[in-house]
This record gives structure tokens, sequence and C-alpha cells, in this order.
């Protein structure tokens, strides 16, 4: 069971100004090929999993930042951590039709 939510803004800079779309799609793609569950939303993606495992996608997303060309990287992140178990789907229910 998951014990974590984690909400990432990724913003990296490019060196001329170039559109930051490819490289969030890249960050994305990391994100989609850890298996994790995941939503994407217009400002941010939130995944949710094992903490340390959510961190560490985290890391390789800003890894694949630098690797593609980026020289440096912001990312917000937003934690939930409930031992007892975290869900996004639970924590929307609600809001949902």
């Amino acid at each position: 069971m998951a014990n974590a939510l984690l909400s990432i803004q990724i913003i990296p800079k490019t060196k001329n100004g170039e559109d930051v779309i490819p490289y969030v799609d890249k960050a994305i793609a990391v994100i989609a090929k850890s298996g994790v569950p995941y939503q994407v939303n217009p400002l941010e993606t939130t995944m949710e999993g094992d903490l340390a495992h959510l961190f560490s996608i985290v890391e390789e997303m800003n890894q694949v930042m630098i690797e593609n060309g980026s020289p440096s990287v912001i990312s917000q992140i937003k934690v939930l951590y409930q031992p007892s178990g975290a869900s996004m789907d639970k924590l929307t229910e609600k809001y949902r039709p």
C-alpha cells in the first residue's frame, strides 16, 4: 500500500529560452516508466507510492533534465506522508461528480 502522495512541478532552465514542454514531457516519461500511479494536471503531476521511491523518481527526473541539456532545474514538491496509507482517489473522491 502506498504511504505517500507527491506532487511535483519541474521547471528546467533552458539554454536559449526554448520551450520547456519537451523537457517536461521527458520528466513525465520518467514517472510513467517507474510504474507508480500518477495524474498529470495543468501545473503539476501527482504520484502515489512509497515515499523513498517517489523521492528517487524526483532525483531521476532532475538528472534527465540535466542529461537533456538543462543547466539547472527547480523542482517544487508537495508531500503527503501517511504511514497508514495514502491514495489520490481516496483524497479526492468527494469532489468527483
